[in-house]
């Protein structure tokens, strides 16, 4: 083995923890998510998911309720989607059949900031992959905020944002303007929701404050939406930086699973009309709460089903 792959090893006893890039993702080996974890590695896993805010598993011989058994061990799964219908018999479960039955996410984004809990975390199964392309990548909100310049930090600690699945259709352009991708953006939007949400969140588990913004935040509170477009451009440039970023060569059974509240994620269309099918798991968070102390308030839409009517006896909280 590589000194370098070496020296990224983590000296933990119960897991193989292999660093995929300098601040964000890393590979967890040697687990069989299909089996029976004991409490041990459920809290090892978690904790690696907090200190590199996405974990991903090779070769997993999983099917949708495996997938469903492993996300309980972590919190209570939500309904698949706001708006979107779930998998069928798995109501947990979003089938992300890219180009047949969605739209493609190429845009950055933290999953459902729309509605006032965004999902704790995502856990997401490779079920067909292309031979080439398709790739996600992700990006760390955490450092992206501590990285920076302390005049930016202060005013961000100040502003708050408003978030919405509805379309800027003054400034959006698809880049799949078929016909199935417009059902997909009909079904997105026929529920309207918009929170505000604040800048900059604390976790409220590391304390950690990040950025929370991607692709459904329009503009700040009391600000235009001209206004706000240069100074959220400017943020997300932060965000978005490549040394910031780790990115994901998928193979059927893989397993990624990520802190919705420190990430942002882009997956890459660059697979023409090959088929990709990926299916996705969201677990029920809780509303951001700035440094103030203010949490998330919804101005449009109730996010209680979406959150709620999933929860089982046993369930991690």
């Amino acid at each position: 083995m590589p000194a370098s792959t070496e020296a990224t090893r983590s000296t933990s006893t119960t897991l193989d923890i292999v660093k995929v890039a300098g601040h964000i993702g890393a590979e967890i080996r040697g687990i069989d998510l299909a089996a029976e974890l004991d409490g041990e590695t459920v809290a090892a896993v978690r904790a690696a998911l907090l200190e590199h805010k996405v974990v991903f598993f090779r070769g997993q011989d999983l099917d949708a309720a495996g997938q469903e058994r492993f996300a309980r061990r972590f919190g209570t799964p939500t309904t698949a989607h706001p708006t979107i219908p779930a998998l069928d018999g798995s109501p947990a479960v979003l089938d992300l059949d890219y180009g047949r039955t969605t739209g493609r996410a190429n845009h950055w984004h933290t999953d459902v900031t729309f509605v006032q809990r965004p999902p704790l975390g995502s856990i997401l199964r490779a079920v067909t992959i292309p031979p080439y392309g398709g790739d996600t990548v992700w990006a760390n909100t955490a450092r992206a905020y501590a990285e920076l310049p302390a005049e930016l930090r202060e005013l961000a600690d100040r502003l708050w944002v408003v978030h919405t699945n509805q379309y800027d259709y003054a400034a959006y352009k698809p880049s799949d303007e078929s016909e199935d991708a417009a059902r997909h953006r009909a079904v997105f939007t026929s529920v309207a929701y918009e929170t505000e949400h604040p800048v900059v969140r604390v976790h409220p588990e590391t304390g950690e404050r990040s950025l929370v913004l991607g692709g459904f935040a329009r503009r700040f509170v009391d600000w235009s939406a001209e206004d706000s477009r240069e100074l959220l451009r400017l943020f997300q440039a932060h965000i978005t930086e490549l040394e910031n970023t780790v990115r994901w060569r998928w193979a059927p059974g893989d397993v990624a699973f990520w802190d919705n509240r420190a990430t942002q994620h882009y997956a890459i269309a660059d697979y023409g009309t090959l088929p990709r099918r990926v299916q996705r798991i969201t677990l029920a968070g809780d509303a951001p709460v700035a440094v103030d102390g203010r949490t998330s308030r919804a101005v449009t839409g109730d996010d209680t089903a979406y959150n709620s009517s999933l929860a089982q006896p046993g369930d991690a909280v």
